[in-house]
C-alpha cells in the first residue's frame, strides 16, 4: 500500500491530498528516510511524520483496505510516539492558549461587557 494513502487510511491526515503533499514535502519519512508518496509499505515499519515542531511515529502492523473508524486504527497502526515530542506538544499547546487577544477596535462583545461596568 502507498505510504500517502495509508497516512490517510489510519487518519493522520484528514484527506490523501494532503497526505501526498507532506510525503512530497519530505515530513514523511519511513524507516529514517524521506519518502515520496508512492512508496510502498510493508508490514513492521515505521512511520515518522513531522507536524509542525513534534514528530510522531507510528509502527504499521498491517494494511487498511480503506478510510476506517477511528476506533479501529489500533489494529492496523500502533503509536510509538517518544513521551518527550508529547510533552513538546503539550508546551507548544499551552503556550498557545495563553496568547493574549490582538489589540485593536473593540468588539461588540467588548462594548456589552463595558456597558455592564459602565451603566
Amino acid at each position: 500500500m502507498r505510504v500517502d494513502k495509508f497516512l490517510w487510511c489510519v487518519r493522520v491526515f484528514k484527506t490523501r491530498s494532503l497526505s501526498s503533499a507532506q510525503c512530497r514535502e519530505g515530513k514523511v519519512f519511513v524507516d529514517g528516510k524521506t519518502v515520496k508518496p508512492a512508496h510502498e509499505l510493508k508490514g513492521n515499519e515505521v512511520i515518522r511524520v513531522r507536524k509542525g515542531a513534534v514528530y510522531f511515529e507510528w509502527q504499521v502492523l498491517a494494511m487498511p483496505k480503506s478510510r476506517m473508524a477511528a476506533s479501529l486504527v489500533p489494529d492496523f497502526a500502533k503509536d510509538i510516539t517518544p513521551e518527550g515530542e508529547k510533552q513538546k506538544l503539550e508546551e507548544i499547546r499551552a503556550a498557545q492558549q495563553d496568547l493574549l487577544r490582538p489589540t485593536g477596535r473593540p468588539t461588540k462583545r467588548d462594548r456589552r461587557d463595558w456597558e455592564k461596568w459602565f451603566s
